[in-house]
This record gives structure tokens, C-alpha cells and sequence, in this order.
């Protein structure tokens, strides 16, 4: 005989078969716009992509860090490349200088305008706050990359506004007090939209784009095309660019480590074949003598030290050859500074401390130490 618990499990049956059909035909509807290619992302997938801050402040996290939170991060994780008061070092741009009590006022730097003032700080020329923000959150720092919480973020934005006499020393931003911020940015109104760049007269710009595209694909010339070559000097400078993998995400490129001659067809605008030039790469070279060149290198790859340091030459510290050179079979030296840092060795220019592992630290060291084989 038929229950009311039998129609109680037929109406849940036939209420998830209802919401399983959906989910299907929402999918299937996602997936008609490209037919045959990857599915609907999820929600969550969707988030994890949606990082960005803008002007408006939409898309900024609840939280909140102090100037003193943020000298604090500062010191251990930014000045070494950014000064102790945002001056920076010789090969990066300053952070802070330039402004004025005056331009905090009236919104515009009056310096931008003065041929005679010789540099261009980031606050001199930042019109949103959210670009700041949104920039340390992503980017910083250079070589561990979005390790910064939120709290962190807030506090070392907090201090490079409080470096440029923003904000007092004992101030905390916030997501609910940006905008206040935002209103004594020095040079707030030095943005223009009359570009057209963005042609939404909402945004204030005019309403139409400054570039008609009337001239695109016309009158081109048959057979164009562009190519281009490594010189020979310049491979493996920084280490093999196709095995390269840094925290922000594989670096693809050619094999810079091999010398192998290849024909390539190439062809123009039209289609037609063109005449076949050759790619030329460098030979792979054939193990190392201590056998562990090729892991030290993969490690130097994946901890970003070649952001610094190329193979043979100096880029932000001294080649890995110029090391090998000075410290020749140092290799307990070479691994505590590896884990360390320093400054003041190879110039005024420090070294943060990393964080990768002791055998990790120690494998380059080894490598180091026997004369930084290819």
C-alpha cells in the first residue's frame, strides 16, 4: 500500500533530479557558447581569480594595519629593495619624495611640472590609493609574491602614506577609511579621462574612443613577416627560461640550453608559405662534473634568485660566476648567506633573507662552492 512516506521520498527524489537537471542545462548553456571547450567555471573558481581593488574601492577586503604594524613589515620584507624611507636603492625608482604639504591640499603635485626637479616618486604620481593597495597585494613582494595577509597589506600602505605625510604616525587604514584617505592623495586630480581611453562618459570620459581603426587591414603588404632571434651571447644568461618556474607561475620560452639548427615555415597574412628560416639554439651542454649543477640551478629558477643574479653577470646582486670566484669551496659560508642575507658585501645593495630549505640552501651552495658549472 502506498505511505505518505513513499510521496515524501518521491518528492525529494523528484525535487533533486529537478535541481540536477538544472545545474546540467546551466552548464550545457555555458558551455554552448563555446561547443566542445572546457566547462562553466564555478563560483568559487571565479573568486579565486576576482582579486582586483577598484577606484571605487569595490572588491577591497574587510581589514585594517597600522603605520607601526607597517614599519615593522616594512623593515623584514620591503626596504631592501625600497630603503628604509621608501628612497629605494640604485636600481629601483623611490616611493616617497617629491610632494608637499601644498599638493595634499590642492591635489596636484606641483613638481610633475617642473623640468628642474630631476626624479618621479610613486606618491608624486599615484592619483588612486586602490592602485597602491592593489599593487602590494598582488605583486609584493618581488620574490614571494601575494605572501602578505590582508592586515599586512593595509599596514605597509599605511606606512608609505604615513612616509609621505599622508597620514600621522599613529594611524590605521582600513577598507572603511580609504576613501577618506583617497581625498589627500597629493595628486588625486592628476588623472585625466579626456583620452578617451575609456570612452563611458560615466567613467568622465568623452563618449567616443580617440582611434577609429578606419586604416586596419588595409593596403597591407602580401608576405609580411615579423620574427625574431636570440644572439648568442645573451642564451642561458638566466638560466634555462623553459624549466624556469616562479611562484607567480611557469615562465614558458624557448630552450635556451640547446644549440640544434630547425627549419620553421613561416607564412604571411594571406596563408601563402614563405621562404623557410632557420632557428638556430644553443647545444645542450652534457652533465656537470659534480652532477648536481642542473638541480642547483632548477632551485635558483624556483626561488626566483635569477630575478637577481644571472649566470655570468650582475643584474640587482653579482652573477653566480662572480660568487663562485670570490668564494671558491666556502660552502658553509655560502649557505648560511644564501638563508640569511646581508648587505654590504657586493655594495649597498642587501640581500633578504630566503626561505627556502637548509638542504635546499645547501645544494646551491655545493654548487657555488665547486665554480657554478653550466
Amino acid at each position: 500500500m502506498f505511505s505518505w512516506r513513499d510521496l515524501g521520498a518521491c518528492r525529494a527524489a523528484s525535487a533533486g533530479l529537478l535541481l540536477w537537471l538544472i545545474a546540467v542545462q546551466g552548464v550545457a548553456a555555458a558551455s554552448d557558447r563555446f561547443p566542445g571547450i572546457g566547462r562553466a567555471a564555478t563560483a568559487s573558481e571565479v573568486a579565486a581569480w576576482d582579486t582586483d581593488v577598484r577606484p571605487d574601492f569595490k572588491g577591497l577586503p574587510a581589514g585594517s594595519g597600522s603605520v607601526v604594524a607597517g614599519q615593522e613589515v616594512w623593515e623584514n620584507k620591503c626596504a631592501s629593495c625600497h630603503g628604509v624611507f621608501g628612497e629605494s636603492n640604485q636600481v629601483f625608482t623611490p616611493i616617497v619624495g617629491g610632494t608637499t604639504a601644498d599638493d595634499i591640499r590642492t591635489g596636484r603635485v606641483a613638481r610633475l611640472t617642473d623640468a628642474a626637479y630631476p626624479g618621479r616618486t610613486t606618491l608624486m604620481k599615484l592619483p588612486t590609493l586602490s592602485t597602491l593597495w592593489d599593487y602590494i597585494n598582488r605583486a609584493m613582494p618581488w620574490n614571494q609574491p601575494k605572501s602578505l595577509s590582508v592586515d599586512e597589506v593595509y599596514a605597509v600602505t599605511a606606512f608609505i602614506l604615513h612616509l609621505g605625510d599622508v597620514v600621522p604616525a599613529n594611524f590605521s587604514l582600513s577598507n572603511q577609511n580609504m576613501a577618506q584617505v583617497q581625498a589627500r592623495l597629493p595628486n588625486r586630480f592628476g588623472m585625466t579621462t579626456t583620452h578617451a581611453l575609456w570612452p563611458d562618459a560615466g567613467l568622465g570620459g568623452t563618449g567616443k574612443p580617440d582611434v577609429l581603426a578606419r586604416a586596419c587591414v588595409r593596403d597591407c603588404l602580401p608576405g609580411a613577416a615579423v620574427s625574431s632571434s636570440l644572439p648568442d651571447f645573451a642564451r642561458n644568461q638566466h638560466g634555462n627560461l623553459a624549466e624556469q618556474n616562479r611562484l607567480i607561475g611557469p615562465q614558458r620560452g624557448a630552450d635556451t640550453s640547446r644549440a640544434e639548427s630547425r627549419q620553421a615555415l613561416v607564412t604571411g597574412a594571406s596563408g601563402a608559405a614563405l621562404a623557410p628560416v632557420a632557428l638556430v639554439v644553443a647545444a645542450r651542454p652534457g652533465p656537470a662534473a659534480d652532477g648536481g649543477a642542473k638541480a642547483a640551478i632548477a632551485l635558483a629558477s624556483k626561488f626566483a634568485c635569477t630575478a637577481c643574479h644571472g649566470m655570468a653577470q650582475k643584474i640587482v646582486g653579482p652573477g653566480f660566476s662572480e660568487i663562485a670566484r670570490k668564494h671558491s669551496g666556502k660552502t658553509e659560508y655560502l649557505t648560511g648567506k644564501i638563508r640569511e642575507g646581508g648587505s654590504g658585501v657586493w655594495g649597498p645593495i642587501p640581500m633578504p633573507s630566503q626561505t627556502l630549505s637548509e638542504a635546499d640552501a645547501r645544494t646551491i651552495a655545493v654548487w657555488l662552492a665547486a665554480g657554478a658549472a653550466k
